[in-house]
């Protein structure tokens, strides 16, 4: 069995940080790059996902792991949310809303998967030992 021993080696945190990387291009594009507001929260809900993954892992405990986890799935939902906003301001087409959004919700599988993992399995965290690798 494979483990993990820094979160860089999560899925979750490498499909996080490609939606970090898309959410602040997305935001640099006129007419979107003028609504500071949104754009702000959009960059702030995309990063809160990469880092809360990151904060989680780094606690050293399953449980503690599991809630960070969930704090950035509710991110990669509220990054969803702000997606719709967009869509509707019109900032950006359709096109680029599904796709996103996709991207949004893939994210919030991938952490839903190993949250589900983590909870099943008997591993404690890097306190007690690495995490196994589950994905």
């Amino acid at each position: 069995m494979a483990t993990w021993t820094r979160f860089e080696e999560l899925d979750a945190w490498k499909k996080a940080r490609e939606l970090n990387k898309r959410v602040y291009r997305l935001t640099r594009q006129p007419p979107m790059s003028k609504d500071y507001g949104l754009c702000d929260q959009m960059r702030r809900s995309s990063l809160s996902v990469m880092c809360n993954i990151a904060e989680g892992f780094e606690r050293g405990s399953r449980n503690e792991f599991i809630q960070f986890l969930g704090y950035a799935k509710g991110s990669a939902g509220e990054v969803r949310a702000q997606l719709v906003a967009a869509s509707d301001a019109p900032y950006i087409d359709e096109a680029t809303f599904e796709e996103m959004t996709a991207l949004a919700v893939q994210v919030g599988q991938v952490i839903a998967g190993l949250i589900r993992y983590l909870q099943r399995s008997g591993i404690r965290g890097p306190r007690h030992h690495t995490f196994a690798d589950a994905e």
